[in-house]
């Protein structure tokens, strides 16, 4: 689990979650115009000896717990994925449902993203994999440590998702100019790419 010290000002704090209902990744940061940064990201396990019902009371708990010591202004989760298994997607459904219903509760704004929509915006490739995202994760957010498991950083990036789809980095500030994507973005500012 990683907790960074809070910011000064009055930064937007935005939620991620990568549901689960075995472990359920979360992230957050904080934007304060063009700076982003890591404020919190871990894991709830949840016990195999809960039954169903309980950890989605877990899920909700923990959830509502976050939302009260952060006070985000957003929440993004991500989209179920279409499996074979219907039994484990009716599960995830319902483990989003729940997060969902937490956030609502809690009078958040609700946005959800797809895996691939979530993994291009952070790599700038759909098909990209957990570990590459962690590492562009490390560069944008400037921090070195590797969870231990991957669904923090999962979670981390859906917040950084919704970050860049509402207030897209791809803008230059004072040039007028935006971005159509990461492609157009890195040609025409190389010296801001590491």
């Amino acid at each position: 689990m990683v907790k960074i010290a809070p910011l000064q000002t009055k930064a937007k704090i935005i939620l991620g979650i990568d549901p689960g209902t075995v472990i359920m990744g979360y992230g957050l940061i904080s934007a304060d115009k063009n700076e982003i940064a890591l404020r919190h990201m871990g894991v709830l396990k949840l016990s195999s000896r809960l039954d169903a019902y309980e950890k989605l009371q877990e899920i909700h708990h923990t959830i509502s717990l976050l939302i009260q010591e952060y006070k985000p202004e957003s929440f993004a989760i991500e989209a179920p994925f279409f499996g074979k298994n219907v039994q484990s997607m009716l599960k995830l459904g319902r483990a989003q449902g729940v997060a969902i219903a937490a956030a609502m509760q809690a009078g958040l704004s609700i946005h959800e993203y797809s895996p691939r929509k979530i993994k291009q915006s952070i790599t700038g490739n759909g098909n990209a994999s957990k570990e590459q995202v962690l590492s562009m994760l490390q560069r944008l957010l400037q921090f070195t440590e590797s969870p231990q498991y991957l669904d923090a950083t999962d979670a981390l990036s859906v917040a950084l998702c919704h970050h860049f789809q509402q207030n897209t980095l791809l803008s230059l500030p004072g040039k007028g100019t935006t971005a159509k994507n990461w492609k157009d973005f890195i040609s025409n500012n190389p010296g801001r790419v590491i």
